[in-house]
């Protein structure tokens, strides 16, 4: 495993996401991610299954401190008050008296950003979350969450795969020494038929989409969490940390950026850098 360390938190760069998995699967799939090696797991409010995620953790017989588990707070939950009140509820589906990773799920001009974050630090200061964080915020939202934030913020959860080229947004998380976790890493599946992700990975006994998720993890400061309804996928998806990509590799994929790569893209999105 390849781990990011920040300030004195070790976390596990490969995480599993369970967007799309519903309270029973999920339940099913942190079970056998976490006998695959997974100690990495993301959930959300808006996924609807922090109760399920919650009674896979249980039924994985892993301790709770060898384990890093995030959720997010949805923008309906963003003023202050409701936003504490949706922690509190959503430990109580986890069945956890905190989480590792709190983060805000996106930007939203409807609650000033200065009072989100005055609670974010609060529930943070509360020992609700052991670290606290945005999601989907572009390098002008970063700059702005982390003037008003007297904690520091640790994580940015945005859309990177080898389609979109999120430079900027890494740069600026990177001066404000916080880490990128990225989701959609395999673009919807979109690397699996990729021709050059498909030869490099030829080369070395590897798929497209584990060539591309060791593409992410050797970029410092970047950590994914593909999302598997599968065990053999998600078995697959873990099995990465036995090769290594060249410099002229990574250069290759880099280069396979476009101008219309992005996919998650709502209309309440931010404007995007």
């Amino acid at each position: 495993m390849i781990f990011r360390n920040w300030q004195d938190t070790s976390i596990p760069a490969l995480g599993f996401g369970t967007y799309e998995l519903d309270n029973a699967a999920a339940e099913k799939m942190v079970v056998a991610a976490a006998e695959i090696g997974y100690r990495h797991f993301d959930t959300a409010q808006m996924y609807h299954n922090e109760e399920g995620v919650g009674r896979g953790l249980k039924s994985s017989g892993l301790a709770r401190d060898d384990y890093f588990l995030t959720t997010k707070i949805w923008p309906d939950n963003f003023q202050s008050g409701d936003l504490q009140t949706s922690v509190v509820e959503s430990l109580r589906k986890l069945d956890l008296d905190h989480v590792d990773l709190l983060l805000l799920h996106w930007p939203t001009e409807d609650i000033p950003l200065r009072e989100t974050i005055a609670a974010l630090n609060e529930v943070k200061n509360l020992g609700m979350t052991r670290l606290i964080g945005i999601s989907n915020f572009p390098t002008e939202l970063i700059e702005r969450a982390v003037g008003h934030s007297p904690l520091p913020l640790a994580v940015n959860q945005v859309e990177y795969h080898p389609y979109l080229d999120q430079s900027k947004v890494l740069e600026c998380l990177r001066a404000n020494n916080m880490l990128l976790t990225t989701y959609c890493p395999l673009a919807r599946a979109k690397v699996l038929n990729d021709p050059t992700l498909r030869a490099i990975g030829d080369a070395h006994g590897k798929s497209a989409a584990q060539v591309t998720l060791r593409w992410l993890l050797q970029q410092d400061d970047v950590m994914a969490i593909p999302k598997s309804g599968s065990p053999k996928n998600a078995k697959a998806n873990f099995e990465i940390f036995d090769f290594n990509l060249s410099e002229a590799e990574m250069a290759d994929i880099t280069e396979l950026a476009i101008s219309n790569g992005r996919l998650i893209d709502p209309g309440f999105a931010p404007k995007w850098d």
